[in-house]
């Protein structure tokens, strides 16, 4: 592979990587169950059935139990990341415009765990503790995020608003288009992103007290 003289160093995947990476997306394209340890290794660029896997994991489940946790970790970071980013908007950015940025940022997470999200409705129900991962480390701080967000505008300052409930509302439409597009193959109504996406503002407006003017 050739690169540019302004190109920086070639990015490398290990192995471990990358097992992880093709074993999500084998169990999110054929199921866990009927995902062989010799197909992941073939996948991740080993020798099928040579033992490769294990001398990374003791078994396939401890490599999904590592995706899993893995992408809750960086949930965090971005969650963490993307908060960050956004609050440091300029209050003098129109609401809607925040608004409409905070939704778009919600939308590209859900559909980023798209393989993550197969994996959860075709498998984890038998494995509570993993789903216990995706709740507290996927979903919650997703949620967390939208309550600490619309808390933290300088408009609804002095406002005594549920922010958690209007969070699951909020978040809920947010995860509920991306589920149904992965699910069912079309998004809720055949709605566009961007029809969705302004319909989201105008009901978060709307949900929301007359914003307090800011000083």
């Amino acid at each position: 592979m050739t690169r540019s003289p302004s190109a920086g160093p070639p990015v490398t995947t290990s192995t471990r990587a990358r097992i992880i990476d093709e074993s999500l997306r084998l169990f999110a394209e054929r199921g866990y169950a009927a995902t062989s340890v010799a197909e992941i290794e073939a996948a991740a660029g080993l020798s099928p059935g040579a033992g490769g896997l294990y001398r990374h994991f003791r078994s396939k489940y401890e490599v999904l139990s590592a995706a899993i946790n893995e992408h809750a970790a960086r949930t965090r970071t971005q969650v963490a990341d993307g908060l960050a980013e956004l609050s440091g908007m300029e209050t003098s950015v129109d609401l809607e415009v925040r608004l409409s940025r905070l939704c778009r940022a919600g939308l590209a997470k859900v559909r980023e765990e798209s393989e993550l999200t197969r994996v959860f409705f075709r498998d984890l129900s038998q494995f509570p503790e993993l789903v216990a991962v995706v709740r507290e480390g996927l979903l919650q701080p997703m949620f967390d995020a939208i309550t600490t967000w619309f808390g933290s505008q300088p408009e609804y300052r002095d406002a005594e608003v549920d922010w958690a409930s209007i969070g699951a509302v909020l978040g809920g439409a947010v995860v509920h288009y991306r589920l149904f597009q992965e699910t069912v193959g079309l998004t809720p109504g055949n709605t566009e992103k961007d029809q969705f996406v302004s319909a989201w503002v105008r009901l978060a407006v709307g949900l929301l007290p007359s914003p307090a003017p800011v000083t």
